[in-house]
């Protein structure tokens, strides 16, 4: 690990996917500032953010000491995850087996558990119409995948060997159960996991991080709602 104490440039907003970074940097104890994403007001489609994040999504880091002491920017959770684990050589395992169960717990997440969950929220609070095949169907698929993670999680204590970066990606989406219309009683393993989970100091502090601007998204106004639903390339 450098001994640098540059800090990370964390570009954020206080989401599910935002947190997964926040609480990785808490863990990691590396020095970070935030740089608030309002993406209720489009500040993701500003040029600069576009040359960092070009997918206009948060988070984002720029690494003032990346590889070979030069500058490095990283987009999408997942893959600075994955960097940041590798650069401090922590809740990552070095070997190929460890890493490949780490990495596949991981991309479950990116690729499912966090989608799904997301398209849930969207089609039972957000879509201008109730459309109940989409609800049904996101609830139904919401319901699988706490299921998945609840079998994985009845015979260990993390999803993926030692507590991981897979654990920290999917914690955020994971507390957030009862909107997605979930009921923990059915998942015991899961609800074990997560309340372990949400007493670590880091896990709590790395929630916490800008937690006040989550309140001032105003979802309901109509200008808001089309530039985070409604969005078109640029």
């Amino acid at each position: 690990m450098s001994d640098a104490t540059q800090p990370i440039v964390l570009y954020y907003w206080p989401t599910p996917n935002g947190w997964k970074i926040t609480i990785l940097l808490e863990e990691l104890g590396l020095p970070y500032n935030v740089v608030p994403v309002n993406i209720g007001k489009g500040d993701q489609f500003t040029p600069d953010f576009l040359a960092i994040s070009p997918n206009n999504k948060i988070p984002a880091i720029v690494d003032p000491d990346g590889p070979g002491g030069a500058p490095i920017s990283v987009f999408e959770s997942g893959a600075i995850m994955t960097y940041l684990a590798r650069k401090t050589g922590r809740f990552y395992p070095s070997d190929e087996r460890g890493r490949v169960e780490v990495e596949q717990w991981l991309m479950w997440q990116m690729g499912g558990f966090g989608p799904m969950l997301g398209q849930n929220h969207h089609f039972r609070f957000y879509a201008p119409e109730k459309i109940e095949y989409a609800m049904t169907r996101y609830l139904n698929e919401t319901h699988r995948l706490y299921g998945v993670l609840n079998k994985r999680l009845a015979d260990r204590a993390y999803v993926a060997g030692e507590y991981s970066i897979a654990d920290m990606a999917i914690v955020g989406w994971a507390k957030l159960w009862e909107r997605q219309g979930m009921d923990l009683a059915e998942f015991p393993h899961v609800k074990r996991w997560l309340e372990g989970l949400m007493a670590r100091p880091q896990v709590e502090a790395g929630l916490r991080v800008a937690g006040e601007l989550r309140t001032t998204t105003e979802i309901n106004d109509p200008a808001v709602r089309a530039m985070l639903f409604g969005q078109r390339a640029r």
